[in-house]
C-alpha cells in the first residue's frame, strides 16, 4: 500500500518467534511476585509461631502461655476475656481447685497492668485456662477448661460469683 495516506506509517513485520516457549511462559511478572511475597509469609509464620507463646510464670508452677485477648461490650459494659492455655489442667494435681489462685494471680499481675496500658478500663475481666489451644467460642470434650469473673475495684481484681 502506497499513497498519500499511508506515507510516513512503518510497515510492521509480521510476528516472529513470539508464541509462548515449548516449556510453557517465562516466570515473570504479577504471577511470579505474588507467588514470592505468599511463600514468604508463610515461611515468616512458620518460623515465628513457636516465638509468639508468651509463658507466664503462675503460684502453682504449673506451665501457662498467653493465647489471646478478647474484649466486648455487652450490656453492663466493656470487659476484656485473656486466654490463657495451661497443659496440666484437669489433671491430678490441677484441679479447679488447686489452680484457682492462678486465676487471680493471673487477673491481678498479668490482666491489669496491660488493661491499664490499652485505654478504657473494663467492668469485668474474665480469665480462662484451657488444656489446650482452643477457638474462642467452640468447644472441645477433650479439652477442659477453667473460667472466672472478676470485676475491677481500686486496681485490684475483686472474684465475682456466676
Amino acid at each position: 500500500m502506497t499513497g498519500p495516506a499511508t506515507q510516513g506509517l512503518k510497515v510492521m513485520e509480521p510476528l516472529r518467534n513470539r508464541a509462548t516457549p515449548a516449556g510453557g511462559a517465562w516466570k515473570r511478572g504479577w504471577g511470579r511476585v505474588k507467588f514470592h511475597t505468599i511463600a514468604a509469609f508463610i515461611i515468616a509464620s512458620v518460623v515465628s509461631a513457636p516465638l509468639c507463646a508468651d509463658p507466664v510464670t503462675v503460684p502453682s508452677g504449673q506451665p501457662v502461655e498467653f493465647l489471646d485477648m478478647i474484649w466486648d461490650q455487652p450490656g453492663p459494659g466493656l470487659f476484656y476475656r485473656y486466654r490463657f492455655v495451661a497443659p496440666e489442667i484437669g489433671q491430678q494435681g490441677r484441679e479447679f481447685s488447686d489452680v484457682a489462685g492462678d486465676l487471680e494471680f493471673l487477673c491481678n499481675q498479668y490482666a491489669l497492668p496491660r488493661v491499664a496500658e490499652t485505654g478504657p478500663q473494663p467492668s469485668q475481666i474474665v480469665i480462662s485456662l484451657s488444656s489446650a489451644p482452643l477457638e474462642f467460642g467452640q468447644a472441645d470434650p477433650d479439652i477442659v477448661q477453667f473460667f472466672e469473673a472478676y470485676s475491677v475495684e481500686n486496681g485490684r481484681c475483686i472474684w465475682e460469683v456466676f
